[in-house]
């Protein structure tokens, strides 16, 4: 290589980091009922203009109330000095089984319950998808729960095959039976951390990790 071009390297790569813009698009994943939507609404609320006009996404103890992606966009997240612009996609549950008669024991009746169910099924097709225009990923699970479920591990390996950034969230700790430290534990490779989107606890902890994570 030419002294001239040898320059010319440098200088590309010092202008590329000067210049380099912190912004990326983050998917918020995670089984329905995990709080997912708690999370983003809480996301949004902290960091989001309050010129914007972007809605909110809605909350029901009913699995599924998420069937299509929401795009919240340049969020602009700060910690500790570090800054990232965000656009977080609050995606629909995942399931490997969505059966209409857990609907119907909800009170809906079938018809109302057969139309969700395949609005589920569409919404868990569509989060599957958003994977290939994702920077990073927030698997959020509920610290109530047992960790080694179908849904965590494949979105975890298909996280890792993917060589995405991710990061995991216990939540629901403000719950008196939530043991975050089991999800920990299960999968000690990745960064952790551990919240209640619902009483805002641990966020601000929250939001230096995903500066770190995906900055």
């Amino acid at each position: 290589m030419s002294v001239v071009s040898s320059v010319k390297n440098r200088f590309s790569k010092f202008f590329g980091k000067l210049f380099k813009k912190k912004n990326a698009c983050i998917g918020i994943y995670g089984p329905p009922n995990a709080g997912k939507t708690t999370l983003a609404n809480r996301i949004v609320k902290d960091w989001r203009d309050e010129s914007s006009i972007e809605p909110l996404g809605s909350v029901s103890h009913i699995a599924h109330e998420t069937r299509k992606a929401q795009r919240h966009h340049k969020l602009e997240i700060e910690s500790k000095g570090n800054k990232i612009c965000l656009d977080v996609v609050d995606t629909p549950g995942l399931a490997t089984k969505i059966d209409f008669h857990d609907f119907m024991k909800e009170g809906m009746g079938e018809k109302e319950s057969k139309q969700r169910s395949k609005e589920a099924t569409e919404g868990v097709i569509e989060s599957v998808k958003w994977l290939d225009d994702l920077d990073g990923v927030i698997l959020v699970m509920d610290a109530t729960e047992n960790p080694y479920t179908q849904v965590n591990v494949t979105v975890i390996g298909n996280m890792e095959a993917r060589k995405l950034p991710l990061l995991i969230v216990a939540n629901k700790i403000d719950l008196p039976n939530s043991d975050p430290d089991a999800i920990r534990e299960a999968f000690p490779q990745h960064p952790f951390i551990s919240i209640s989107a619902l009483e805002g606890t641990n966020m601000e902890t929250f939001y230096e990790a995903v500066a770190k994570q995906f900055g």
